[in-house]
């Protein structure tokens, strides 16, 4: 390690000399004054913190570009007179000095609620990302999400086998949510329904889709009969596969001819200006009040 080097990484960030000096560098601590702060930019924002790993990486400046711009906007207004990019950047001088915004009378600006100015005009206000493919959503993101909830978290899909598979700790984390008070759904196919084997063969998976999804209750299998959480499964034709986290969501599109994995994700948050997130929602609960069944009656059927 170079001498530049180890200077460096002995320099904290502004980020975290600013929060030290408000006394908001706990974790709990930092996550009520985030909700305070959300309450006044946008309501839906609120519950929507860091996970405790994220945040850690936040501070430590272990990431890659900026947090997504809804946290931006919090942290902004958290910490008025600094921009996002100049929290994230290192501090110049100790720990114990606590430096003042780099222009303390700044013009004025666009509000922090604004769309960010490169921003489509016509993209939904409850759009926080789109991925091409399944594939190239970060692996983390997954995590952060399913870590983060603190009320609901709703699995819609066919296998979801993808999510205990690259994340074998998932189980046990489904689980330890519930027994925290979240309130947990879980929506599979049935293996057994006519819609499975059909839709085994538009991916071009044929009997492999099927495969997949009793391989994936076999994962899910000890989350049957945990209270506060309620496994359903379904014979439908699944148009996306909705996985929902408190007030974001991520949905991946199915397309005719093509994997899971392949097909785009778009990342949501719940939005007073947007109705996307609701439109999906209202397909999940559709489907979970009219079509879905108890996991344990699915052999009557």
């Amino acid at each position: 390690m170079t001498a530049d080097t180890a200077t460096q990484e002995a320099r904290p960030l502004v980020l975290k000399v600013l929060l030290r000096g408000r006394h908001l560098q706990s974790y709990r601590a930092f996550c009520r004054e985030y909700d305070k702060v959300a309450e006044k930019v946008d309501k839906t924002l609120r519950g929507g913190y860091p996970s405790k790993a994220q945040f850690y990486r936040w501070l430590s400046g272990d990431i890659v570009g900026l947090p997504y711009a809804d946290h931006c906007r919090v942290l902004e207004a958290m910490l008025p007179g600094w921009q996002a990019e100049q929290l994230f950047e290192l501090h110049e001088g100790g720990i114990e000095f606590v430096p003042e915004p780099p222009n303390t009378n700044p013009e004025p600006s666009t509000p922090a609620v604004s769309e960010p100015v490169d921003a489509p005009a016509n993209q939904p206000a409850d759009m926080v990302a789109l991925y091409a493919h399944r594939a190239n959503v970060p692996k983390q993101l997954w995590m952060d999400l399913l870590t983060g909830a603190q009320e609901r978290i709703d699995l819609f899909a066919n296998a979801s086998l993808f999510l205990p598979e690259d994340n074998p700790e998932a189980i046990q984390i489904i689980k330890n949510k519930a027994k925290s008070g979240v309130k947990i759904r879980i929506l599979l196919g049935d293996p057994e329904q006519p819609a499975m084997e059909l839709r085994g063969k538009e991916e071009r998976l044929f009997e492999g889709l099927v495969g997949r999804i009793r391989m994936a209750l076999a994962y899910y299998r000890p989350l049957v009969g945990i209270d506060g959480i309620d496994f359903r499964l379904h014979g439908t034709s699944l148009y996306n596969s909705i996985f929902r986290y408190d007030n974001q969501m991520l949905v991946n599109q199915h397309i005719y001819g093509t994997y899971g994995y392949i097909a785009p994700i778009l990342h949501l948050r719940k939005s007073s200006a947007g109705d996307l997130f609701d439109t999906y929602m209202r397909s999940l609960n559709l489907v979970w009040d009219e079509e879905a069944y108890d996991i344990q009656d699915a052999k009557s059927r």
